[in-house]
């Protein structure tokens, strides 16, 4: 099962159709009436008002016949769904591209990790860190960034991916107290790159995977909420070094598009400064680098 292929009309389509069905009348300012709805949600001619465009106009939009709306017309929808601002930027992204302003397609991004970024993640220990793809494959890490997902070394190099363990692995519910939490922003974040992005091959392999492996996971995906990243701290019920709650923060990498170094930080002297020395003392050392490989 492989998710539907989508011009950019259809993506901004999807999208306000998701938003509208889950804003109440209520919270739009607006009186349900008597009676029960049949729709969730807003109704397209309550929504087209609220955003003064007309019903028909707003119908094209849905449908992803009207490709070119303007950007007053944008943020007036926004409005009215009371998007918060990730999801108003999200909104515009799709609106841009579903007029066609977009460049041509970026080439697939790179898998390579540079030596100096793997010696920067050597160098940070015995803080847990490790770089990711845009689609969250693990790329590189050091001891304490792969332990940290205890039960993940077990799987092949290639399949290690942040999200494929959250969904699948079945250790992931008892790692994180917060489960629900994480995978509603692990989806979130996810909707919001494929929705600017939708048919690059490195995402659709991975939604295609979780919607036929996770019932959860396709239930999310169906809400299409998107968010950006926060900055938040994680705790974990660690098998081998017990609860450990961990600052944490995610940075852009200069000169490797779409790649990202996570870093897990607890202050020095505190129980969780001790489990994560301990977690780097005893974690498996990382991979050596693949044959000639330049250092």
């Amino acid at each position: 099962m492989a998710p539907e292929q989508h011009s950019g009309g259809d993506e901004l389509g999807r999208f306000l159709r998701a938003r509208r069905t889950q804003t109440s009348p209520q919270a739009a300012g607006l009186s349900p009436g008597p009676g029960v709805r049949r729709t969730p949600g807003l109704r397209r001619e309550e929504l087209a008002t609220l955003a003064g465009v007309s019903i028909d106009y707003y119908t094209r939009l849905e449908r992803g016949k009207e490709t070119r709306p303007s950007p007053a017309v944008v943020d007036a929808l926004a409005r009215a769904l009371q998007l918060d601002d990730a999801e108003h930027q999200h909104l515009r992204d799709l609106a841009v591209r579903a007029a066609r302003y977009v460049p041509q397609p970026a080439p697939a991004p790179s898998r390579t990790v540079r030596p100096h970024l793997r010696l920067l993640l050597e160098t940070v220990r015995p803080n847990p860190a490790y770089i990711v793809s845009r689609s969250m494959d693990i790329l590189a890490h050091n001891p304490g960034g792969l332990a940290l997902y205890a039960g993940i070394a077990d799987w092949p190099a290639t399949q290690r991916n942040l999200a494929r363990y959250l969904f699948l692995h079945p250790g992931a519910r008892e790692i994180f107290a917060d489960w629900d939490n994480q995978i509603r922003g692990c989806v979130a974040r996810l909707r919001a790159l494929a929705g600017t992005d939708p048919d690059a091959p490195d995402l659709t392999r991975l939604v295609g995977e979780l919607l036929l492996k996770s019932p959860d996971f396709a239930g999310l995906w169906e809400r299409y909420e998107v968010t950006g990243r926060k900055y938040a701290a994680k705790t974990f019920q660690h098998p081998q070094v017990g609860t450990i709650t961990l600052g944490f923060q995610g940075m852009a990498l200069e000169g490797t598009p779409g790649h990202r170094m996570g870093v897990y930080t607890a202050e020095p002297g505190t129980p969780d400064h001790d489990a994560m020395l301990l977690l780097d003392l005893t974690a498996a050392p990382a991979e050596p680098r693949p044959s000639g490989q330049k250092r």
